[in-house]
């Protein structure tokens, strides 16, 4: 098994020396043993340990606790219960689940709203505040919020009384509906 020093593991993952030892310090990674002077010894099984935690960082999915449970699965990992690990990640994957089902259902409604279908339930108004549209798409404001922060929406808000106008999903094409 390869070894490497904490430099090594910074330069292969472009980051800078603390952030490793953070990595370790929060239990994202397993403590890596030391020589006699006290460096830290990093292995293959650190690297993919990093690999793990650098992925699951990087998922800008922050609503309904999935942030969390995929900073759990980090944990439980670098600790080596790889089997409640393992079922963290199909709760994990049950959740991306709803959340796409919500999203795809979300797109499903904009996309009638915008052709001018008009439901019995008020869709067929122009303008909706926040709180409405969460309410109407089955989502939370925060989930709304989080879509808009990674472009999934676009939101025309009028400065005064902050009503939705209009709301664009972007497709896996990239056209707009």
């Amino acid at each position: 098994m390869n070894t490497y020093k904490t430099i090594d593991v910074a330069r292969i993952f472009g980051i800078h020396v603390n952030t490793i030892r953070l990595y370790e310090k929060n239990g994202l990674i397993p403590k890596a043993e030391r020589r006699s002077n006290g460096y830290r010894i990093f292995t293959d099984i650190h690297i993919e340990k990093f690999r793990l935690a650098r992925a699951a960082l990087q998922v800008e999915v922050l609503q309904n606790g999935l942030r969390k449970l995929a900073v759990d699965i980090i944990k439980v990992s670098a600790s080596g219960d790889y089997d409640e690990a393992a079922e963290l990640t199909k709760r994990y994957i049950a959740k991306v689940d709803v959340e796409r089902e919500n999203a795809e259902e979300a797109i499903e409604i904009t996309q009638n709203i915008l052709s001018g279908i008009v439901r019995s339930d008020g869709a067929g108004k122009l303008s909706f505040s926040r709180k409405e549209v969460s309410e109407f798409l089955n989502v939370t404001v925060d989930t709304l919020r989080n879509w808009e922060l990674n472009g999934l929406v676009t939101v025309t808000v009028f400065a005064l009384c902050k009503l939705f106008t209009f709301i664009y999903f972007e497709n896996a094409s990239g056209s707009f509906h």
